[in-house]
């Protein structure tokens, strides 16, 4: 019961911030919250949003699989951040633009922009779907399954309360309610750890001894070209990873969009491009931590990683305090994402489908049917039931992205124009050709793809429209 008091006492703040934000609302405060956004406000509550509810759970696991080199691929987020700070922003704010697939329409015609909106609608709908869905079962299985609730009931009462508090204000309500949401989750995070760090019995600065001295501190990894933890692997993926799947992605840049002009959108993106290192940081620390106080208590550690914190934090081995904070990280770091993913789909299909961006009414109509639609996604989830299909579906949305960094490459980086017809199938094959590849190679050698695929994706795709090509023209960049 103290659990759906804190839940329901965490929402009806969620409520209030949304209430006092959107007195005043229409479709440009929706979509581009009217540009009026302080950028350190915006920064802020994006690390909240790019660190999902999966994140939150599955990085302190990492530590039993792959020890700390995630935070190589977390360097490389810091030089993509930049990227997309210089080269992609300027053009965004050049066309004042309010989705960011709109330029396609400019540059590469009808076709491409309707092409490279549609593959974000199919990635983001089903990405964000599955991510949402695998948050609901974790505090289902540790928090909600001990109370008695349904789980549909969990996933309808949860996606009701963030259609409610984003239905006015959009993105606007979203910049102030991710700064809320972050702070909860930062504070749930940093108190959870001193709660391990005092069942350790250790002070601070013998914890932070004890972690640098841990055989799963290692970072960097060299030598190993195979490994998927290799450095320059993980590095360049981590660059490609954010200029695609944030420079490139609606969701991500809608907040970027809303502040008041380019430097101030500029300052936003590289300020909380670093703070990814310290952040996963923290949680990496807190699952070496974890796997110190489980040899010491004796407890068997979970067959999945991803169960490493849940598996303390809900079975009450840390107390009910505990309990309470991993439930508001949980749900803090689920609603930042899934909240701004609505909102952009919703952005999206009146944007970029219908053509309608002053449309208030099918504004209105278009985020409940996303809502409804996104629900439907999640309980068809867990009929199910199956990790393989959840699985495939994560893969599909690596590789539909790819397209995407090659679309806006090629209209960033040359003066040529494109066959506009052959777009979307240029689009379609690139996939199905690294599909093909990836398995050809994985069953020919020992070599298995790991982010490098989504590089290869958009060279294939950058490929496909050259060939395609049929004049130059001037540049839109």
């Amino acid at each position: 019961m103290l659990i759906v008091i804190t839940i329901l006492a965490y929402f009806i703040i969620i409520l209030l911030i949304s209430r006092f934000t959107t007195k005043r609302t229409d479709n440009s405060t929706f979509y581009r919250g009217n540009q009026r956004s302080p950028w350190y406000m915006v920064a802020f509550g994006m690390i909240g949003a790019s660190i999902s509810g999966i994140t939150f759970v599955s990085v302190p696991g990492m530590i039993m699989l792959s020890n700390m080199t995630y935070l190589q691929m977390c360097i490389g987020f810091i030089f993509g951040y930049f990227a997309v700070a210089l080269l992609l922003l300027p053009v965004y704010y050049k066309f004042n633009l309010t989705t960011i697939y709109s330029y396609l329409q400019d540059r590469l015609g009808k076709r491409s922009y309707k092409t490279g909106a549609s593959f974000f609608l199919l990635s983001k709908m089903t990405g964000a779907a599955v991510r949402f869905y695998v948050v609901c079962i974790i505090l289902q299985k540790f928090v909600l399954d001990g109370i008695g609730v349904p789980f549909p009931i969990t996933v309808i009462v949860m996606v009701c309360l963030i259609w409610l508090y984003t239905r006015r204000g959009g993105i606007k309500t979203l910049v102030w309610t991710d700064t809320f949401q972050t702070l909860c989750m930062f504070v749930a995070l940093i108190l959870i750890l001193f709660e391990v760090i005092s069942d350790l019995h250790l002070s601070v600065g013998k914890a932070v001894v004890a972690i640098a001295h841990d055989a799963h501190s290692q970072v960097f990894l060299w030598d190993n070209w195979i490994s998927k933890q290799n450095f320059w692997k993980q590095f360049l993926s981590g660059i490609f990873i954010v200029i695609v799947m944030t420079g490139l992605d609606q969701d991500m840049m809608q907040k970027n969009l809303t502040c008041k002009n380019l430097r101030d959108a500029q300052k936003d993106m590289c300020s909380y491009g670093f703070a990814f290192v310290p952040a996963n940081l923290l949680f990496l620390s807190l699952g070496i931590l974890l796997l110190m106080l489980a040899h010491q208590q004796g407890i068997v550690l979970p067959k999945q990683s991803d169960n490493l914190l849940p598996m303390f934090a809900a079975s009450g081995k840390l107390g009910d305090t505990v309990v309470i904070l991993f439930t508001i990280g949980v749900v803090a770091a689920a609603f930042s994402s899934a909240d701004s993913a609505l909102t952009a789909l919703t952005t999206s299909f009146c944007v970029d489908i219908c053509n309608q961006p002053k449309n208030e009414h099918l504004r209105k109509r278009a985020h409940i049917g996303i809502a409804i639609l996104f629900t439907l996604f999640i309980l068809a989830f867990k009929a199910v039931n199956s990790t393989s299909v959840i699985d495939a579906i994560y893969i599909l949305c690596s590789y539909t992205y790819g397209p995407l960094l090659g679309l806006f490459a090629y209209g960033l980086l040359t003066h040529r124009k494109v066959s506009d017809k052959w777009v979307p199938y240029i689009c379609i094959l690139s996939p199905i050709l690294c599909l093909t590849l990836n398995i050809t190679v994985s069953t020919m050698t020992s070599y298995t793809f790991g982010y490098e695929l989504l590089m290869l994706n958009g060279c294939l795709t950058f490929l496909g429209l050259y060939l395609s090509s049929v004049k130059r023209t001037h540049s839109f960049a």
